[in-house]
């Protein structure tokens, strides 16, 4: 997701632990890196628990100003019905 013109938050990719070694992730990441709505913004962030030296190789570090960041966590949030 992206505004085009400062921020991008990339969510939601993943590659199923049966294919990871493959190179998958990477080349995800070469293609969403070179493309033209994301050029120039001030900040690209994303979240992962199982590649964080994948993203490291693309520039990704830890959030400059973490103190600043805030979220609205429900854990319970999947295994409610309705």
């Amino acid at each position: 997701m992206t505004d085009r013109a400062t921020f991008a938050w990339l969510a939601d990719v993943f590659v199923i632990e049966a294919r990871r070694g493959e190179r998958i992730g990477a080349a995800l990441m070469d293609a969403v890196i070179v493309h033209p709505d994301l050029q120039g913004l001030r900040r690209f962030c994303l979240v992962t628990r199982t590649a964080p030296a994948l993203y490291a190789r693309y520039g990704f570090t830890p959030l400059v100003a973490p103190e600043i960041w805030l979220e609205r966590f429900d854990a319970e949030a999947y295994s409610r019905s309705g």
